[in-house]
């Protein structure tokens, strides 16, 4: 039902690569919003691309996204785009390559169709209800799934954003999770849909629907797991756009370890 969207959202989010990429590879000025985050031309340029191709595609649609001003009326549309132009700005500034570009659309508060492309290295995941998960990278196309491991886990952490409650969940659980990395942006999620890995955390309200709304579709449609602390299914388009509860995201139900 939503091939007509996701390719859309992918095609988006690759016309977004070049604008990205030309600031990334400059000694560009950072910017500190009213909340204290970083932002970059980067961010700025591409939420236009992406709007702009999308509103053509879909003029119907709505948008939430973290460089736009919110229009609340997106609240009375069932088809809202949720898109964060550069997630993981602060990897972005650091030039480590951990930064992604992520779109999602909601369909009457459900997160249906996902993207996450990797600028830096042209690689695309994606998924929509019903259609499964996939992997894009140099032309090439497979579907990913997550994997089925209950031991020896590897859990992914946050390159700047971690904290000290999710290492203290962690550490109650040495004879289950043997191996800890460090990721940034929506590229935990992804690597958990790939069966690289199986749990990551995120036990604070820091993020916001345009972080979280890609990424769990294409961790829900590879098999795994998304939800919030209390087991709840993190729905989209709200009035209050912040992850309060934050959420736990892994590969099997087993492992969902607090």
């Amino acid at each position: 039902m939503w091939e007509e969207q996701l390719e859309a959202a992918i095609e988006a989010g690759v016309k977004a690569i070049k604008g990205i990429l030309e600031i990334y590879n400059t000694d560009f000025s950072v910017e500190i919003k009213d909340d204290n985050s970083p932002v970059t031309l980067a961010d700025k340029n591409a939420d236009k691309v992406i709007r702009e191709y999308l509103h053509k595609k879909f003029p119907t649609y709505a948008f939430l996204t973290e460089e736009s001003t919110d229009d609340i009326s997106r609240l009375d549309n069932d088809f809202v785009w949720i898109v964060d132009p550069v997630d993981g700005t602060k990897d972005f500034v650091a030039k480590d390559g951990g930064f992604t570009t992520n779109i999602a659309l909601a369909y009457k508060h459900e997160a249906v169709v996902g993207v996450v492309v990797v600028p830096l290295t042209g690689e695309i995941y994606f998924a929509a209800k019903g259609l499964g998960a996939f992997y894009r990278k140099d032309g090439l196309t497979k579907r990913i799934h997550v994997n089925d491991k209950i031991d020896n886990l590897t859990v992914y952490k946050s390159v700047f954003h971690s904290k000290p409650e999710e290492d203290a969940v962690i550490a109650k659980y040495p004879n289950k999770i043997t191996k800890i990395e460090k990721w940034g942006s929506a590229l935990k999620a992804c690597r958990i849909a790939q069966g690289l890995g199986e749990l990551t955390y995120r036990l604070s309200d820091g993020t916001k629907e345009w972080d979280t709304a890609a990424s769990q579709v294409i961790v829900e449609q590879a098999g795994g797991v998304f939800l919030t602390p209390n087991k709840q299914r993190m729905m989209y388009n709200r009035t209050d756009v912040h992850n309060r509860e934050g959420y736990l995201i892994c590969n099997r139900i087993e492992n969902f370890l607090l």
